[in-house]
Parts: C-alpha cells; structure tokens; sequence
C-alpha cells in the first residue's frame, strides 16, 4: 500500500513539473524569450451607450456647416479618497479629463492641448534661444535656419471643461442567500448555493468655462449605479474512503472606470448639444452617414493626407484592421 502511494505521488509531481515546464523555462527560445505570452484578442473600440451620439453629432455639425467653439480640457481629478486598502492605488481612474478629450473628439469639437504642454514649452524655450531647426536633416555643427516665433501661432481655447469624480458610495443596496443541505449523517453527501448582489454609484459634477470671461456657461451632475454579482456552488461527499470537496463560482463587476466613462460621455453630449444647437437626438434621423469622416467611435484626428477613403475615422474602429493575427494585408509580411 505504502508503494502504491508513493507511486502516485510520483506521478503527481511527474505531471505537474510538466505542466510548470510547458510554462516557463530558463533557456530562451528561437526567439529570443523564456516564454510566449497567452491571449490573442484584438484591440477593439471602448464605446459607451453614448458613445454613438457623440459621432451622430459629429455629422451633425458637418452637414449644418456648424463652426464650433474650440475645447480645452483641464483638470477634472478624483474627489472621492477611495483609494484601496492593499495601498495599490485609487479606485476610481485618474484619467477622466482624458476621457474628455477622446468625449469631445467623437463629437468633432475641435480641442487645443492645455492638459500636458511640457513639450512645447519647452520647444519654445528652445525656439527662443534660436537652437530649434524644422530643416529635415539638420548638418552638424552648421548653423542652420531655425525656427522662428510668430506672434499669435497658437490658437486659444473658447471654453474650457473642469470638474472631478465626485462620489463613490458603496453597497446601496445588497441582498444575498445561502442555502445548504443533505443528509444529517456525516458520510453522506452535502450540498451548498449561495449568491449575493450588491449595488454601489459613482458621481460626476462638470462644468463649461467661458476662457475669455472666466463665465460658468454650463454645470452638469450626475450619477450612475453600478451592479455586482456572486452566484457560488460547492457539493462534499466520502465516496469508498476518498474525500471529494467541489465548489464552483462566478461573479461579475459592472466595470467602475467605464462607468466613469460613460458618465463624462453623457455629460459631454449634453454641453455638446448645446454648443451645436442640436434640437436633440432627433436630430440623428436626420443626419448623413459619416463614411469618409475623421471621427468614429476611436475619437477624431486631423488627416495629414488625402486618404480618407481607406483610412478614416471608420477605419479605426475595425478589430482586425493591421494586426498580424486577422488582418491579411499584414500577416506574413514579415
């Protein structure tokens, strides 16, 4: 007996030194890594349920030749002081005010940087002291023609957007069973169930800044809840001398930082909205298809060329488009 259960462990750890094998090694393959890397899904788009009206506005002010106010985004910062309590970091994302670009870029308003400008203060520093050159390729040690500041190069902002993430309330509201049974004996076998639903909101409060007069054009305040569940299994038996101890679960999170996301989207539609003068979602039966546009679901650029019929806004949205996987003008070029 003692034999056959050191056989088995054998066995046992035979296996699972295979399996940590199939893993990861120390010697590095032809390509040149210990291991590949799992997972082979494509980068997709990350819309929102608003995501669709913002773009809808898009050809809105295209077709009604609508010139639109240019947008800077300031700081809109988590208000909330949650942070986790493994001290991993906050729970809320500290990147809605780049929500809010990529927000007002689906809906074609044009947006000038005030978020991030060290760059290009310190290209003008540099500009400045006459040692920036725009020649393509520069000779060492020559002097060349640099790059001269023009009074008025960058344009201003009309209206600016701050705010912050205002709220984050936990378990609004939960419910939640267990049910467990089986025979009273304790060789036979028992059962359990369980599950538990919970629901917690986060807040956002945006406002709309006129740049030139520091006026407060528009405040928007809302809220969105986001639900949690947790469904679990388990079933315990003896079964001739051997202990079986099975349990299964599943549990499911709406995504907090998309609700961020769509929580500055829908704010962003409406100051948008305005700012158009869109009579309201109406207006979206109205409008044209936006094939050839720079702005889709991805947000919005500026084209350096005419070729917008093969890569436009649309273009950006498809998960096979220049991957080495799925897309076959790419795969096997190189």
């Amino acid at each position: 007996m003692t034999n056959r259960k050191l056989t088995r462990a054998a066995a046992l750890l035979s296996v699972a030194a295979l399996g940590l094998s199939a893993c990861a090694t120390p010697v590095a393959g032809p390509s040149g890594n210990y291991a590949r890397t799992i997972g082979t899904a494509p980068v997709t788009v990350n819309p929102t349920p608003y995501s669709t009206a913002l773009v809808c506005m898009a050809g809105y002010a295209r077709n009604a030749r609508i010139v639109a106010p240019r947008i800077a985004i300031g700081r809109i910062a988590d208000y909330t002081g949650k942070s986790e309590s493994d001290g991993s970091g906050r729970k809320i994302t500290q990147g809605a005010s780049l929500m809010a670009m990529s927000a007002f870029a689906k809906a074609g308003m044009p947006l000038v940087e005030r978020f991030d400008t060290s760059v290009s203060e310190l290209e003008l520093k540099y500009a400045n002291n006459k040692l920036i050159s725009d020649a393509p390729n520069p000779a060492p040690n020559q002097a060349a023609e640099y790059r001269r500041i023009v009074a008025g190069q960058v344009p201003g902002s009309d209206f600016y957007v701050a705010g912050g993430v205002t709220e984050l309330n936990y378990n609004i509201r939960s419910s939640g069973f267990d049910v467990a049974g089986g025979s009273p004996d304790a060789d036979e076998a028992k059962g359990t169930f369980r599950g538990r639903l919970f629901i917690m909101n986060i807040g956002l409060d945006l406002r709309l800044i006129n740049t030139r007069t520091l006026e407060v054009v528009d405040v928007i305040s809302y809220q969105k809840q986001v639900v949690g569940r947790e469904v679990g299994v388990g079933f315990f038996d003896f079964l001739n001398g051997n202990v079986f101890d099975i349990s299964a679960g599943a549990g499911a999170l709406e995504p907090m930082q998309l609700a961020v996301r769509s929580l500055v989207e829908r704010a962003v539609v409406e100051m948008t909205a305005n700012l158009y003068g869109m009579p309201g979602p109406q207006g979206c039966l109205t409008s044209d298809p936006l094939e050839g546009s720079t702005v889709g679901l991805t947000g919005g650029y500026v084209p350096a060329y005419n070729n917008l019929g093969t890569n436009n806004g649309q273009t950006r949205e498809d998960p096979s488009r220049w991957s080495s996987r799925r897309d076959s003008a790419v795969r096997g070029r190189y």
